[in-house]
């Protein structure tokens, strides 16, 4: 359960609709994540509320009755903001605005205020105000609206809050500007990524919140902040790893997540150019997640979008520590789940057969880094030595650990 301050948080009701392409467990599962999205921008969440639909409503997304339902629950709870799982349109967030006379946010819009809190540096300020008046431009009437109210909280950072610049010729030379500064930096990068030489380059990627930044830290021996919220990670960091004594650059780059929105995909181009140059890939993957096989599918996915998805890769299974299932006993005639399925039956499917060298690991407790070690340190010399075919000779694999531990002696 997450631990919430409510005098810190807002209060919020989340809403969700079952269609034809989403069932009803997609939709939990769904509206679990949009809950933690909401606890990571600030808000406690105090009711969810699902409809089942042939298709959204061109005009309110869900149903007028649905809508009178939650228009009463919020004012009788003194409830500010009704968050969707999905993306609204324009007219669909004016008219449920004028509806519940309360804030309403998307999935999108939630998001983006994520990302604004949590981007640190120049360039990720500069991709995350880019991608939030991508997201203004065609709801201008309806930011007229929210400036008169002067609200604030979640969804209200960034462009519009503290000046009314809401004209589309000023907003559309904001964006203009704005991707002129992006494409100066995106050259400055890619001068920086050409003089690391021909260091073999490796990539951490995976699911927003599966501890990329924990197996950084642990693997470099650095101080990259990792936290237990969806998105800690905005700004690209590279360290230098050297595992036996063989040296490469490591990358920690964004998470992905579910209905990643198309404003941040393009704003965030240049960190991706990260993963698309890098030579190895390593796949972290939340083991104890019970979706964690749609989030493979969910990075598999963008990966193909920025045609990154035939490099070498190596599946790290990362969280066992925090695996749980719940056994069968043998007289229950209840159809298996996955909640039923251990670690060592996950280990003996399709992860057995799998194209790409596999392990299971804890980068919190480091169970299973010698073998992970190992994996890397195999993957990254194929690529030294394809690269350097004269000098392998050099490098002799050894444990750090071990060999730290034997110094100390």
């Amino acid at each position: 359960m997450l631990e919430k301050k409510e005098h810190n948080y807002e209060k919020a009701v989340l809403v969700g609709v079952i269609t034809q392409n989403q069932d009803e467990e997609k939709l939990v599962e769904y509206m679990d994540e949009l809950e933690f999205l909401a606890f990571t921008a600030g808000a406690t969440v105090q009711k969810r509320f699902t409809q089942k639909l042939t298709q959204p409503d061109s005009k309110t997304f869900i149903g007028s009755g649905k809508a009178l339902e939650i228009k009463e629950y919020v004012k009788e709870n003194e409830i500010g903001t009704v968050i969707f799982d999905d993306e609204l349109s324009p007219s669909q967030l004016k008219n449920l605005e004028k509806e519940m006379e309360v804030k309403i946010l998307d999935r999108t819009n939630l998001i983006l205020d994520i990302f604004a809190q949590r981007a640190q540096t120049s360039y990720a300020r500069t991709q995350v105000e880019l991608a939030q008046y991508q997201y203004l431009l065609p709801r201008l009437t309806r930011m007229w609206t929210h400036l008169e109210r002067q609200k604030g909280g979640i969804g209200m950072r960034g462009p519009g809050e503290t000046e009314i610049e809401t004209d589309r010729r000023i907003i559309r030379d904001r964006i203009s500007l704005l991707k002129d500064k992006l494409k100066t930096i995106d050259k400055q990068m890619a001068t920086q990524r050409n003089n690391r030489g021909k260091v073999v380059r490796a990539a951490l990627v995976g699911y927003t919140n599966v501890g990329k930044s924990t197996l950084m830290n642990a693997l470099s021996k650095s101080e990259v902040f990792a936290e237990n919220k969806l998105f800690a990670t905005l700004d690209t960091t590279v360290r230098k790893v050297v595992i036996g004594n063989l040296p490469f650059l490591l990358t920690d780059t964004v998470g992905f997540i579910r209905k990643l929105p198309t404003q941040l995909v393009e704003s965030f181009k240049s960190t991706l150019d990260e993963v698309r140059e890098a030579d190895l890939l390593i796949h972290v993957v939340d083991i104890s997640h019970e979706s964690f096989e749609d989030h493979i599918e969910s990075v598999n996915h963008i990966l193909m979008e920025i045609d990154a998805h035939q490099k070498p890769m190596i599946m790290v299974f990362n969280k066992i520590d925090d695996f749980s299932y719940e056994r069968k006993d043998e007289d229950d005639l209840t159809p298996t789940t996955r909640k039923n399925v251990s670690l060592d039956e996950w280990k003996k499917t399709w992860m057995a057969k799998s194209k790409y060298p596999t392990v299971f690991i804890s980068a919190l407790t480091k169970e299973n880094f010698p073998e992970m070690k190992r994996l890397i340190y195999d993957e990254v010399m194929k690529i030294h030595i394809s690269r350097f075919p004269y000098n392998d000779f050099l490098f002799e694999y050894f444990d750090n650990d071990e060999e730290e531990a034997n110094s100390n002696l």
